[in-house]
């Protein structure tokens, strides 16, 4: 599918190429205070919010003869403006309205092509007088916004989605976080085994493997450094290889226990470990189940935001199994309320028993957390939780919640846009996080909600 095309259109330095980079994250478009840089249509993928779209930077609109250089240019404007889902036209605030600001919304009202009016250059009270004469050019309420400093995004992303939230793209096995970087769910899994001493993580790592590759023994602490081992696993249900990165951890005691020198940069090293995988398993010993500890490291790896699975180890020595499970799940649910439902399996590294199980839960996992949901799902949604669920009124007094947009991956991250949020109660705010895991396909990977309030400057002025 492909993806909407957003067109800047504007007089000569107004800012167009500044929006484009601001847009499309890198400094494609050449900026200069002189005009009439930009003379070509320039391409980019653009992403705003969890939009995803083309953006066109045009040449600066030039009323000139149409055989002139200006005029062969404005000619492209015009032909980019054909093809168009939306067109932002810019208009500098600072400045005020033009005779050529004019002339272009003349023009713009004769297309069928939806229009925001992007008033640029509005930060601080200079610009006021600007926004308010561009009413004047009748395409509504204007989005004040600088596009050098980055002020007024959220009130684009608003202006754009009831023009391109049904042209998203769905969803494809390449994610790309927040700095642009594409993730491949078919490279190699990085999964972390971590857990306290002597919990049998190098042990099962070799039985994985298949062969001593790493030194084990009844002695605790001997893992020192993080090691990595590449590993091909076959999944026995359909006899596919996958790429896997196993990292083992040395073991982490209570704060207070660690004294040794080299077993504080141990534990460092490890805390690294957890920062580099996608997917981390935290290792139980059945003979000494769930531990205050085991939470504490738990935490700490959701905290970083990585997706996590319990293993119970050395099942085959397990004293009163069932209990033992239903006693950690309890535990689990209880002591990290955060992220309710973890995955959570037995295992022995000494029997092979639920090895595989284990790998395949991560991928699972890994796929769930570098999942992006197309932000028109994601309001259909967020609307039917509202309606079953609305917002409290404190005081008496409504808060709106607005719509809410995927802002990355990795671990998912979500942002709310409404009005009061600052009395939005966390249980509330839970009640969305929960439906969001279960209902979007999430599971029980971390998942992140930042409140925004949209504010237009001019909204509030006296």
């Amino acid at each position: 599918m492909a993806l909407p095309q957003v067109i800047i259109i504007g007089r000569p330095n107004v800012g167009k190429s500044t929006l484009f980079n601001r847009l499309v994250g890198k400094r494609l478009a050449l900026v200069d205070d002189q005009p009439g840089v930009t003379r070509d249509r320039r391409f980019g993928e653009a992403h705003l919010l969890g939009l995803d779209f083309t953006i066109v930077d045009t040449a600066g609109w030039e009323d000139e003869d149409e055989a002139s250089l200006p005029g062969r240019m404005r000619q492209q404007t015009e032909a980019a403006l054909q093809g168009a889902d939306v067109a932002l036209f810019v208009i500098d605030a600072r400045a005020g309205l033009t005779p050529l600001d004019e002339e272009i919304a003349r023009y713009l009202h004769q297309s069928t092509v939806p229009v925001v009016l992007v008033a640029n250059k509005a930060e601080g009270k200079a610009g006021d007088h600007g926004l308010f004469e561009s009413y004047a050019l009748g395409f509504g309420d204007p989005v004040p916004l600088s596009a050098e400093h980055g002020q007024g995004m959220a009130d684009l992303f608003e202006a754009l989605l009831p023009h391109l939230d049904d042209k998203q793209p769905e969803f494809e096995p390449f994610e790309t976080d927040e700095d642009g970087e594409e993730h491949d769910l078919s490279a190699p899994l990085k999964l972390a085994i971590v857990g306290r001493p002597n919990a049998g993580k190098s042990t099962l790592i070799n039985a994985m493997l298949r062969e001593d590759r790493l030194l084990t023994g009844p002695e605790a602490g001997i893992t020192r450094d993080s090691i990595a081992v590449d590993w091909t696993w076959t999944d026995p249900a359909s006899g596919e290889q996958r790429p896997v990165r196993l990292i083992d951890t040395a073991g982490m005691r209570k704060k207070a226990q660690v004294t040794d020198k080299l077993e504080k940069l141990a534990v460092a090293d490890a805390r690294h470990a957890i920062d580099f995988a996608e997917v981390v398993v935290l290792l139980l010993d059945a003979t000494r189940g769930l531990e205050h500890q085991d939470l504490k490291i738990a935490s700490m790896v959701l905290e970083e935001g990585r997706a996590l699975i319990i293993a119970i180890n050395k099942w085959d020595v397990a004293e009163n199994a069932s209990g033992l499970y239903n006693g950690v799940r309890a535990a689990l649910d209880e002591g990290l309320a955060q992220v309710r439902g973890l995955p959570l399996l037995a295992v022995s590294a000494r029997t092979g028993k639920g090895l595989d199980d284990l790998i395949k839960a991560a991928f699972d996992l890994r796929a769930a957390w570098s999942k992006r949901v197309p932000t028109s799902a994601l309001n259909r949604w967020f609307d039917d939780a509202l309606a079953k669920n609305p917002p409290p009124a404190p005081g008496g007094k409504r808060i709106k919640l607005r719509y809410i947009t995927q802002a990355k991956t990795r671990p998912p991250g979500f942002v709310l846009f409404g009005t009061r949020l600052d009395e939005l109660p966390t249980s509330y705010q839970r009640y969305l996080v929960n439906g969001i895991r279960r209902e979007l396909g999430f599971d029980a990977v971390p998942v992140r909600l930042t409140l925004r309030t949209a504010k237009n400057p001019y909204a509030t002025k006296k």
